[in-house]
């Protein structure tokens, strides 16, 4: 099924996942480049990643008012599922991702450029107008768009989707084939009227769409065909938690994937309700994806459970864990490894401050024995404090190394 072939608020749902996650990845690249942001959201997203053959050229605009040092209007260009491009009002430059870089002539990005040079005040205008029309001056408010085009490259059939959402509502959406913008709510209906017959955006987009947008898809497809036609295996790991058990998948490419969860005690199907997670994107351009079966801690006793994992990088990957009286052996395992592991830490720290006292006293030694006789004379060993290096992952690993290399649009 094609994307816009969905219903509106279906649609929708997916924007503002993917807007709330374009503000969550372009947090973390400030962060990653000494830039501060008062706001850092941290949420799940999901992209829309067309499936077979359906290949899908989209961009995500994002303006913002409210937030302190955080750009007022972001943009992400996502071909299929990796991010293209992306543009913020600090830096003023479409900035393609290395996997385009290297392919598409420099000369191109400066046109983008300049393109949404002309284009993005529109943003600026728009939430302007709608917190004036609201009267919603104050406070955190979003004005955001997802558009673009769809190409199945074995039916050549094309489709073009372009929606607006304003505070996380559905508010207009463009009817390319009678071109006409439809109102989501009555709210719009003002716009829709303004956009109508005040700008000439209808007979610009009815040439848009089907030109430009289609043939750089198959430009972009042709030039990272490498990024974008490669495979990659998932690694899976089979754990329990206080909840139940829980498959995971990390690191594949592309995110199809298909998670078998089950469950046997002495024979018998189990029947538990697994609960399917979403796939999620990681910080290089893979992806993970869980399930997890939910199953109390006293049924789980002398049961054995089944994870398998399809994808089209290979054969499917088959992970078992079997549960002795409520303990999970590979746990007892793994426990004994980290207690050693621990256990030789810390041997290493004793031995790493007996040293340094050891130094500390041969030094003040050495320094008495230097000075005048008669001085008072005394030896302090100064450190400075030790630093601390924390690594925090979710549930789950839901992040990992993070920075769009998705939207990465």
């Amino acid at each position: 099924m094609s994307f816009a072939s969905r219903s509106l608020k279906e649609q929708y749902r997916q924007v503002r996942r993917k807007i709330k996650c374009i503000i969550t990845l372009y947090c973390l690249h400030l962060m990653k480049t000494n830039m501060t942001t008062t706001t850092l959201l941290v949420v799940l997203c999901s992209f829309y990643v067309a499936s077979g053959v359906n290949h899908t050229h989209q961009y995500f605009y994002t303006a913002t008012t409210g937030i302190p040092n955080f750009p007022e209007l972001v943009i992400v260009g996502v071909v299929d599922d990796q991010q293209s491009v992306q543009y913020d009002s600090f830096t003023k430059r479409m900035v393609p991702k290395e996997w385009l870089a290297n392919e598409v002539p420099s000369d191109h990005w400066n046109v983008v450029t300049d393109s949404v040079a002309e284009f993005a005040p529109r943003f600026k205008v728009d939430i302007a107008d709608l917190t004036f029309r609201h009267n919603q001056t104050e406070g955190v408010h979003t004005w955001q768009n997802m558009c673009g085009c769809t190409w199945d490259d074995e039916s050549k059939a094309v489709d073009y989707f372009d929606q607006y959402g304003y505070d996380g509502e559905d508010f207009i959406s463009l009817d390319l084939k009678n071109l006409r913008y439809i109102a989501s709510n009555q709210k719009a209906f003002l716009t829709k009227t303004n956009w109508e017959y005040g700008r000439p955006d209808l007979y610009m987009w009815e040439n848009y769409y089907p030109q430009r947008c289609i043939e750089w898809l198959k430009k972009y497809l042709q030039y990272g065909n490498s990024t974008l036609g490669r495979t990659v295996s998932p690694e899976v790991t089979l754990f329990q938690k206080d909840s139940g058990v829980v498959c995971h998948s990390t690191g594949f490419y592309p995110d199809g994937v298909v998670i078998t969860l089950k469950g046997m005690r002495d024979g018998v199907d189990m029947h538990k309700d697994v609960n399917m997670w979403e796939t999620l994107p990681n910080g290089d351009g893979t992806f993970q994806k869980r399930a997890e079966l939910t199953v109390s801690f006293e049924e789980r006793k002398k049961g054995q459970f089944t994870c398998e994992v399809a994808h089209k990088s290979g054969k499917p990957i088959v992970k078992t864990l079997i549960v002795e009286d409520g303990k999970n052996l590979v746990g007892i395992i793994i426990g004994c490894v980290i207690a050693a592991a621990s256990l030789l830490v810390m041997i290493g720290v004793v031995v790493a401050i007996v040293m340094m006292k050891k130094k500390g006293y041969n030094k003040a030694s050495q320094s008495d024995a230097g000075s005048d006789s008669g001085s008072d004379t005394s030896a302090t060993l100064q450190g400075k404090e030790p630093s601390v290096v924390t690594a925090e992952h979710g549930e789950g690993g839901k992040m990992k190394n993070s920075l769009f290399s998705g939207f990465q649009q």
